[in-house]
Formats: structure tokens, C-alpha cells, sequence
């Protein structure tokens, strides 16, 4: 049987406009939103918010909604017999953006590294400018709706 490993990931919005942002060190690791493990004893909705707030720093964030869940066999690219069960949110942070593109230093590194990342953040567009997310994070964006 496989291990199960809950991750959550969220869409940050405000004005039409999604977060995203890249690591400054490893551009390897390609466009990617907020997202990460969710702790022992921490709720999906707490560790949606605790991973947004690590990951760009950003405050008054709200929950408008529960996306869905995908689960990803993790057997074909860390050979080992994981099953993440990424849940995914739409966080708002009410406007305006007072920064287009900024950056951030992540003090509590995931993954056992021990180094602060620093990340480029920015927003875009939302759908016309939204580049391609890397490790599957894009898989929900269709089921992002922002009122206006």
C-alpha cells in the first residue's frame, strides 16, 4: 500500500490577478504558486493559509473557496510509493496590489532544507497572462472563478 502525503496549494487573487512566483536561485524550478505539506494535527484550512503566508509573506488573506483534490502517484518520479493528495484553495487579499513584482525570503524551508529560499513574486493576469506552473500546480486553474 501506498504512503499518503496531504499537500495543499493555493491560488492567491486580488483584482483579477493571480500570484505567482519563481525561485531566484533555482529558476530550474520552473513558475509556481504557493504550496506545501500540510503539518501533523493542522487542518487543510490552516495549512493552506500558514504555506501562503511562508511563501510570499503576504497578510488578510481569505479563504473564498475549497477547489478539489488531485493525487499524484509519485512512484514514476522519486521511485518510491507515495500517493500526494494535493489540495487545492482560492485564497483573496483584498486590493489594491500595492507591489507588482517583488521578493521574499521563505524562513521555514520545506523538504528538510535548512536555508531560507528567496523568491521573486509577482502577479498576473488572470486567465490571459497566467504562465504554464510547473509540478502539476496548474491543474485546478479552471475551477478558479474571480468575481468582480
Amino acid at each position: 500500500m501506498n504512503q499518503i502525503v496531504h499537500k495543499v496549494a493555493a491560488y492567491i487573487t486580488c483584482n483579477h490577478r493571480l500570484h505567482v512566483f519563481s525561485h531566484v536561485d533555482f529558476p530550474e524550478a520552473g513558475i509556481q504558486v504557493p504550496a506545501g505539506t500540510v503539518g501533523e494535527g493542522e487542518s487543510f484550512d490552516e495549512a493552506v493559509l500558514r504555506e501562503a503566508y511562508e511563501e510570499t509573506g503576504l497578510t488578510d488573506l481569505t479563504i473564498e473557496s475549497f477547489l478539489g483534490t488531485c493525487v499524484y502517484n509519485m512512484l514514476p518520479v522519486t521511485g518510491k510509493h507515495i500517493d500526494v493528495h494535493r489540495h487545492y484553495y482560492h485564497l483573496s487579499i483584498p486590493g489594491p496590489i500595492e507591489s507588482k513584482r517583488w521578493q521574499h525570503w521563505e524562513t521555514s524551508p520545506s523538504e528538510g532544507g535548512t536555508e531560507p529560499i528567496l523568491f521573486e513574486l509577482y502577479w498576473v493576469d488572470f486567465p490571459d497572462e497566467v504562465p504554464e506552473l510547473s509540478g502539476e500546480l496548474g491543474d485546478l486553474l479552471d475551477k478558479l472563478i474571480i468575481d468582480a
